[in-house]
């Protein structure tokens, strides 16, 4: 997503990062110095202020280092925290495969028990919200919702706002028909959670998925506080919205936007980077659910699904082995994730069946990383790719082509 409001021209804008020096807190080996030269060169020619990264392989820890800085003259480190974004789908696909094993609820049951005001509840299902097959609009891609975020970044976004602005358009496809990428549905999908569970969504997700995981750097908030230390992160993807040419610098702090916008209530969520690592590990391995359940989760069962439409573009595509959703997660490959980028973060916890290999990795950007729109690529996303590459060879995440 492009962009905000309240911008302040200038802001905190270094023309270049203090040099990469990791301070790694695992033991010297092969595999921990070839994934910081990965890490070391990615940021060369990516741009990037800092990275945090982690890999384990099993109960080993292979690397767990940080790179760059945080503000100018502040040393990254592995402790601080950070925004957790689309993580959280993650945790309600748990919570939702846990009410099914409990036998509350069924994967196709029609959501009209729960929101029967909604277009086609009758019709779209549990599965439908999490596997983004409802057709349901997502308000993110809608302009006027757009232009609101861009006129204040730190808005506290409520459910009803954003259920004003998802279905002030029609619905995109028959549900079940078609793919289409919204964050309408989770937002749908947690506040049915709530119902289910009859308490608050960040009361469940903490008794239910975050302390089973055992994620004791993981709090959720309405706003946008973060517990310290903070990584800050900085964003150019105001820049189009507010007029900004390119040839002005224009580099803003984004460290305390809300973001809010992007997830239910109660499941707005700052992490650490051994949180992301553990997160992957204890969904990649359904540790919390049925084998069956973690299946219908995780399995690559929308491969060869869905297809292109104007009606929905750029979001909707057919499901391919580089990139199929499940319940909350992404597929690539053998590989089981959730990729966020928001706020000038990006962010991936990765995991690996065959090799019980979980990468977490989270990146921040200098001004030279925005094109002249303020878009920026998700690092963290091919940081995971090039690491998974070094650490499992055999197995490797896909690579898109021309990376």
């Amino acid at each position: 997503m492009a962009g905000v409001a309240l911008a302040v021209l200038g802001l905190a804008v270094p023309a270049t990062a203090a040099p990469a020096t990791p301070s790694a807190d695992a033991a010297p080996s092969s595999s921990a110095d070839a994934v910081a030269d990965v890490v070391q060169d990615a940021m060369a020619e990516g741009h990037l202020r800092a990275v945090l990264v982690k890999v384990t392989r099993g109960d080993q820890v292979v690397t767990s280092a940080a790179f760059g800085t945080s503000m100018d003259g502040v040393p990254v480190s592995t402790d601080m925290h950070v925004r957790n974004g689309a993580i959280a789908f993650a945790y309600l696909g748990t919570l939702l495969m846990k009410y099914v094993d409990e036998g509350r609820v069924g994967l196709d049951d029609p959501i009209t028990r729960w929101m029967p005001t909604l277009p086609a509840a009758d019709q779209v299902t549990l599965r439908m919200l999490a596997n983004q097959t409802s057709g349901y609009p997502d308000y993110e891609t809608y302009p006027a919702w757009e232009a609101a975020w861009n006129a204040d970044p730190f808005h506290v976004w409520t459910f009803e706002e954003r259920l004003a602005y998802a279905f002030d358009r029609p619905v995109h496809f028959a549900p079940g028909t078609n793919w289409s990428y919204a964050h309408t549905n989770f937002m749908v999908l947690g506040e049915i959670l709530a119902k289910i569970g009859g308490k608050p969504l960040d009361t469940l997700l903490r008794e239910e998925v975050l302390d089973p995981m055992g994620l004791t750097g993981t709090t959720a908030t309405q706003f946008s506080d973060i517990p310290a230390p903070v990584l800050h992160t900085y964003s150019s993807e105001r820049r189009a919205a507010l007029g900004i040419p390119p040839s002005t610098p224009f580099y803003e702090e984004s460290t305390f936007w809300n973001t809010q916008w992007g997830t239910p209530v109660g499941a707005n969520q700052t992490t650490t980077i051994d949180d992301l690592a553990t997160t992957a590990a204890q969904v990649g391995t359904g540790a919390l659910l049925s084998r069956s359940s973690h299946d219908a989760m995780t399995g690559p069962h929308l491969l060869g699904f869905g297809h292109p439409d104007p009606g929905c573009a750029p979001s909707c595509f057919t499901q391919v082995d580089g990139y199929n959703f499940g319940l909350g997660v992404v597929r690539s490959g053998s590989w089981i994730l959730q990729n966020p980028q928001l706020s000038g973060l990006s962010g991936t916890a990765a995991y690996l069946p065959s090799q019980d290999v979980a990468i977490a990795v989270v990146a921040t950007y200098l001004p030279e990383a925005f094109d002249a729109q303020g878009n920026y690529p998700n690092a963290a996303d091919r940081l995971f790719r090039l690491i998974g590459a070094v650490v499992a060879p055999d197995d490797a995440p896909p690579m898109p082509s021309g990376s």
